[in-house]
């Protein structure tokens, strides 16, 4: 069985150490350790890694040995990325957070997972997002928490 590509971003790896969001986030860095989901970062995280604190890039750096793929980021997901703010979809302020849906979308994740719920896992926003991808010959992107996603058991936590 193949096993499912998920674009993960920053908030993901910080929600591990947020009570609200660690049971899911650190479910889902489990479900990536036990080779469940092969987990898909690129270099806008890196470059929010960077600057995130210890305890996130630590967690960062202690997936490195299952081999992620890092998506570069490229002119034509830049451009995609921009095709979201020229259909208003997120004003230039959140560029960061279409420009890691555009990385998701070209790179053809099976998945993208997040917490931001007010411009990524947001209903009215994946329409959009997914109606530009569409628009623009690239497939739609499924987006969800890792809520969601995680298939590790609350009780191994």
């Amino acid at each position: 069985m193949k096993v499912q590509r998920i674009y993960v971003d920053t908030s993901v790896i910080g929600g591990c150490f947020d009570d609200e969001f660690s049971l899911w986030s650190n479910g889902l860095m489990e479900d990536f350790r036990f080779g469940r989901y092969t987990p898909v970062f690129s270099e806008a995280v890196l470059a929010e890694i960077s600057d995130a604190p210890d305890n996130v890039r630590n967690l960062y750096r202690s997936l490195q040995p299952l081999d992620p793929e890092v998506i570069p980021i490229t002119e034509p997901a830049l451009e995609l990325a921009n095709s979201y703010q020229g259909k208003g979809i997120l004003s230039p302020n959140f560029f960061a957070d279409g420009l890691h849906i555009a990385l998701a979308t070209i790179a053809e994740v099976d998945l993208m997972v997040s917490w931001n719920f007010k411009h990524i896992v947001h209903f009215d926003k994946i329409r959009l997002f997914n109606a530009v991808n569409i628009e623009l010959g690239y497939k739609p992107l499924q987006i969800y928490s890792p809520r969601e996603v995680t298939r590790y058991e609350e009780k191994q936590l």
